[in-house]
């Protein structure tokens, strides 16, 4: 589409999850505790793998980076999503939509590629475990951590790029509570086939 025929939006406004008031409540109490939990689960074992020497192996490693990865892209959205389901102005930003949809997108993908790379870890414990520390050692291991996340950041920025290049000159309400993908493509007078294949 001619970006001369894009209308220049300045952000977008969720609809969130209900606009039920009697539920808002029950809502609040039921996503802020599941938040808290997730919170303190994940900084706890982060903290305990990093405190116990005993727990310095390559599989408690990549479990202390898949409990960073969950707690990144749950405050990604868990906050805004809170706020949003009592203020009136449930607006975003298109740059705080990008980077929020950024930082979902590079830890979900680095969650899922971390859980490959475990099952990889597992594989070689079990194959071969005469060569495993050899096979896993520190250095292996942090940068098959390091390409997760340099893998996880690539696909997330392409993602982003090609969402963020549309043109979105209908309403600027997304039928959601974050900046996601099918959400905006639904908003967006462009062709998104490029963007449908991506995904």
């Amino acid at each position: 589409m001619d970006k001369g025929n894009c209308s220049t939006l300045t952000g977008f406004i969720f609809l969130g999850i209900t606009n039920n008031s009697g539920m808002k409540v029950t809502l609040f109490a039921t996503i802020l505790v599941i938040y808290l939990i997730n919170l303190l689960a994940n900084l706890g074992m982060i903290i305990l793998i990093r405190m116990d020497s005993q727990l310095h192996t390559p599989m408690y490693f990549f479990l202390s980076h898949l409990s960073f990865c969950d707690l990144c892209y749950s405050t990604a959205i868990g906050p805004k999503m809170l706020v949003d389901l009592f203020a009136k102005n449930k607006s975003i930003p298109i740059v705080g939509c990008a980077l929020q949809f950024l930082v979902f997108c590079t830890f979900a993908d680095s969650e899922c590629l971390l859980l490959a790379v475990m099952a990889f870890d597992r594989y070689k414990a079990i194959s071969n475990p005469l060569l495993y520390t050899a096979n896993m050692s520190n250095r292996v291991c942090s940068l098959l951590v390091a390409g997760v996340y340099l893998v996880g950041m690539a696909d997330a920025l392409i993602h982003t790029s090609l969402t963020f290049r549309l043109c979105f000159c209908g309403s600027n309400e997304i039928n959601h509570f974050f900046c996601d993908a099918p959400p905006l493509l639904l908003l967006s007078c462009s062709d998104t086939q490029v963007n449908e294949l991506a995904i």
